[in-house]
């Protein structure tokens, strides 16, 4: 007998490319989880700054209250505090190939992350006034909006599929050293499911109220190798070389998840119940 999907695990990151906060309820809007990716770290031309390029952002914990972000790294430097107001200057941005306006989160936030990053960079917030806008094409409207996450909202991944690529990892190390847990695929919204990438044949997933259309695989790179507590590298690239060998589709690349748009929002918690379509 199938067991019935659930929500097994919801992740924001409200800075883009630093360590993952675990919750046991979010809520969804229209951009993806409520203070997911609203935060970004951006070089001096305003281009934005990932683990693609600095693993160690892993190691940059986040939190926040009411009044306050909090940035904080273990045994190093004092806790650097970022109001959640959108005082600031208005900067010009860039995510890939998309261009937008943020606020700058002041000279504090940039001299605490470049001195924790040894380089100079800057701390932007999205904005309420500018639309970033998600690719038409796979959105099938103008204007649907999207934080600063690589290109969707809210990203989708499946326990069984993971617990199938950890069993390829330990039949080819011959041990479960190799074994990795879920956070290395940053996701949003983990399902619980005894069925390796069913994923790949939902079109949406409904959560009470809330509803998400899954409009595009995911394509993985070379974040799936960081450790997301210490910031390193695995030496044996994985597991993105086994992903590789099985998960590869031409003109895709490297999949292991779902990118999801919201189409009815609300609130989702951990153990909701989850029919896939």
């Amino acid at each position: 007998m199938t067991t019935p999907l659930a929500v097994a695990e919801l992740w924001v990151y409200p800075i883009k490319g630093c360590r993952g906060v675990s919750l046991e309820q979010a809520e969804l809007t229209p951009t993806g989880l409520q203070y997911d990716r609203q935060w970004m770290i951006v070089n001096e031309t305003g281009k934005f700054i990932t683990q693609r390029e600095l693993p160690q952002l892993a190691q940059i914990a986040v939190t926040w209250d009411t009044q306050a972000l909090t940035l904080a790294v273990e045994d190093a430097l004092a806790p650097c505090v970022v109001p959640l107001d959108y005082a600031g200057d208005e900067q010009a941005v860039q995510v890939w190939r998309s261009h937008t306006t943020a606020i700058d989160q002041g000279d504090a936030a940039a001299a605490w992350l470049s001195q924790c990053l040894g380089r100079s960079v800057r701390l932007v917030r999205q904005s309420p006034h500018y639309i970033r806008p998600i690719n038409p094409e796979y959105a099938g409207a103008d204007n649907v909006p999207v934080s600063f996450a690589d290109g969707y909202p809210v990203l989708v991944t499946n326990t069984a599929s993971l617990a199938d690529l950890n069993e390829r990892l330990a039949q080819k190390y011959g041990d479960r050293t190799h074994n990795i847990p879920m956070n290395r695929f940053r996701p949003n919204l983990v399902v619980a499911s005894d069925a390796p990438f069913a994923e790949d044949d939902w079109s949406a997933l409904q959560i009470g109220a809330v509803e998400l259309a899954l409009v595009k695989a995911c394509d993985r790179c070379i974040v799936t190798t960081t450790d997301q507590q210490r910031g390193t590298r695995s030496p044996d690239q994985e597991p993105l070389k086994t992903l590789a060998t099985f998960r590869t589709r031409r003109g895709q690349g490297i999949l292991f998840g779902e990118n999801g748009i919201p189409k009815q929002l609300g609130w989702v918690q951990v153990g909701d119940g989850v029919r896939a379509i």
